[in-house]
């Protein structure tokens, strides 16, 4: 028996646990019967013990180099970096399944035990949804795509990473976009755990708010890490190119945001009761689409794996989860319904409200647009690929209507105001936007008018945000005849939902300007040098050095340098553009951007090796290209200046920070918690 076998045993044996544990705690809670739940309780941590040992032997594997495991051979080689190893884990297809059960698995035990006596009502089922998610991943790993699956001989080494890989920003973006979709699994489980017991109140509002919350950053971060890792790996000068893979992390986003505001008019009014647990489901089901998308391949992507068996897998689940999620949902639609309603268009709800039909329609022009290739061959036997146009034409009028929205939501109040009011609300940000427009339109010039709105809408936004947090700290200070640092921190401390909201607000609005400024402002040329000569572009003068290799172990980098010049000669920087050969894949040689950001500007200067001259005299010796010494050698280079993009990375510091402020327990969530007791209820801390 090998020791990775160990790890395939470890799957096997979680299954029948997984399944055993979910009926437990389901029929437990139904027919209240405490042996029952606390078997579903211990069998979450039993699932949880025995993924993590799945997960360690197949770390043991790589770090031994036991290219006997199949999964090992094709994911790493002994020339592969130490620090590489976690990104080969999650590299492929079932290694990135297995890292999706583990952060599940994780995520179970945290979600069961973090108030064991708040929920008790509610947690058996939490528990008993989150096991039969659990067991569908147990089922592909164990029966259909093992990461164990041994090789019928020991190759000396191994395929290594696919090459766009071997960036660091490979040990962020994956786990973190990964663990956002996972994320989505526990407020789903708490919307069924509604469900199934009848608590429809806000109990589970409560509940699950922060776990949305958390999820839907720990998701946009992965957008983000993607978008980052996008713009220094992929070489064509951007971030995001609507790709399909993109697209489908994108949707279950799209519909926490909308999800993250209902669930406040929920909590304040107690309308949207139907839309906010669609709206659950929804995010959890494009999360396993997405899944489907990515590891099935039945959409072309550079981000996707090659099509596999596991395809109908995913699909018959996605079904099944719809099914009975929409079935509980139905059935307890007369119990749902609220005395409440939007009385007035001037009126925090109704913003919310109109907040939650934009996104909502960008999730489905983002969704369509994703799956059209799929129809179109299902219909008329030819694959028709939508592009980037489509998504721009579309969504971007929706997306600025979503900025607009996100000024206007701080300046009204809940359940409305007079107008009166609302104009005093108003017309300071509204100058602020206003003069922010002229200015920019004087500086981009009439030509970029739609540009030079949408830097006033921003401005409108920041304006908005900043007179509200005045008002409070202003009225702080007097209240308290407090110093302004302490009124600074009380006004935070106090209303941290409310302010940490704002500051993501501001947040967006900086990613806003980074879009703008490189899709609006944007400068691009491909151009081919003799060592010396120099190309301009915008406001800079490249002049090309010339080329070299740069022999490694396991990899040659084939470095094109040049020197980066203001207009009047001064030197800004020195760029160095890449193309790296890894061994085993030579025939798919890797980019490595030069970027540098220009200061004051924010400019980023973007320089893609794109080729060079090949003479007679080079020649590819044992897997190396030898570039022939002492003759020059012309380059083609891609360049772009990327103005504000740096603006768009700079925003995700704040978008942690607000998220984390809003996820900060409020100590007044406690006054609105329900008592989850019920007589004939087994209390799950006592069970």
């Amino acid at each position: 028996m090998h020791t990775s076998d160990l790890g395939q045993v470890a799957l096997l044996i979680a299954f029948p646990i997984a399944l055993f544990g979910a009926a437990s705690a389901a029929i437990g809670a139904r027919r209240s019967i405490p042996s029952l739940v606390v078997s579903g309780r211990r069998s979450v941590h039993a699932v949880a013990a025995l993924v993590f040992i799945a997960a360690i032997v197949l770390l043991g594997a790589f770090a031994s180099h036991d290219f006997g495991v199949r999964y090992v051979a094709e994911q790493s080689s002994r020339e592969m970096p130490v620090r590489l190893i976690l990104a080969a884990f999650y590299g492929g297809q079932a290694g990135s399944l297995l890292y999706w059960l583990l952060a599940l698995c994780l995520l179970s035990v945290l979600a069961i035990r973090r108030h064991p006596s708040s929920h008790p009502a509610l947690l058996p089922y939490v528990a008993a949804a989150l096991l039969v998610i659990e067991a569908f991943f147990l089922l592909v790993l164990a029966f259909v795509a093992s990461p164990f699956e041994r090789l019928p001989f020991v190759p000396a080494n191994g395929r290594g990473l696919n090459p766009l890989l071997y960036d660091d920003g490979m040990l962020a973006h994956p786990p973190v976009l990964l663990a956002g979709y996972v994320s989505a699994a526990v407020p789903f489980a708490f919307a069924i755990a509604a469900l199934a017991s009848g608590r429809l109140g806000n109990e589970w509002v409560l509940a699950a708010r922060r776990w949305v919350l958390g999820g839907w950053a720990i998701l946009g971060s992965g957008l983000l890490l993607g978008g980052w890792w996008a713009y220094h790996v992929l070489g064509w000068g951007g971030y995001w190119g609507w790709d399909p893979v993109e697209n489908v992390a994108l949707l279950p986003w799209l519909t926490a945001t909308a999800l993250l505001h209902s669930l406040a008019v929920q909590e304040r009014r107690g309308l949207l009761k139907v839309w906010n647990l669609s709206l659950v489901i929804a995010t959890f089901a494009l999360s396993i689409f997405g899944t489907f998308v990515v590891r099935s391949g039945v959409l072309g992507s550079v981000h996707s794996f090659a099509q596999s068996a596991i395809g109908p897998f995913f699909f018959a689940f996605l079904g099944l989860v719809l099914l009975v999620s929409l079935a509980l949902l139905f059935a307890r639609l007369p119990r749902l319904a609220s005395p409440a309603t939007v009385e007035t268009l001037y009126s925090r709800e109704a913003t919310f409200l109109a907040n939650n039909w934009l996104l909502i329609g960008v999730t489905f022009a983002t969704f369509w647009g994703t799956i059209f290739p799929l129809i179109s061959e299902a219909v008329r036997d030819v694959r028709v690929a939508v592009g980037a146009p489509f998504f721009d034409q579309v969504n971007g009028p929706l997306l600025l209507g979503l900025l607009v929205l996100m000024g206007i939501g701080p300046l009204v109040p809940w359940r409305g105001a007079g107008r009166a009011t609302v104009w005093r609300n108003f017309r300071l940000p509204l100058l602020g936007g206003v003069v922010v427009a002229i200015a920019a339109g004087i500086a981009v010039g009439p030509a970029q008018f739609l540009a030079a709105c949408v830097f006033g809408v921003i401005g409108f936004i920041i304006v908005g945000v900043g007179q509200d947090y005045w008002r409070a700290f202003r009225g702080q200070q007097r209240a308290a005849s407090s110093g302004p640092l302490s009124a600074f921190i009380t006004v935070l401390v106090r209303h941290r939902r409310r302010y940490g909201g704002y500051l993501v607000h501001l947040s967006i609005a900086g990613m806003a300007v980074g879009v703008v400024g490189s899709t609006f402002f944007k400068l691009e040329r491909q151009v081919t040098l003799q060592p010396g000569e120099s190309t301009t572009i915008g406001r800079y003068a490249l002049t090309y050095r010339g080329i070299e290799t740069q022999p490694g172990s396991g990899v040659q980098a084939v470095t094109a340098s040049l020197d980066a010049r203001t207009g009047d000669g001064r030197l800004l920087t020195s760029l160095a553009a890449e193309r790296r050969f890894y061994q085993g894949w030579e025939s798919q040689p890797a980019t490595q951007v030069a970027i540098s950001t220009v200061l004051p500007w924010l400019d980023d200067l973007y320089v893609v090796l794109a080729g060079w001259d090949e003479p007679t005299a080079a020649a590819v010796t044992a897997g190396r290209f030898v570039l022939p010494s002492g003759e020059p050698l012309a380059a083609t280079f891609h360049v772009f200046v990327n103005p504000l993009v740096a603006v768009l990375w700079l925003s995700w510091p704040l978008f942690l920070a607000g998220t984390l402020l809003s996820w900060w327990p409020d100590a007044a969530a406690a006054v609105l918690a329900p008592v989850s007791r019920r007589r004939g209820v087994p209390a799950w801390s006592q069970a």
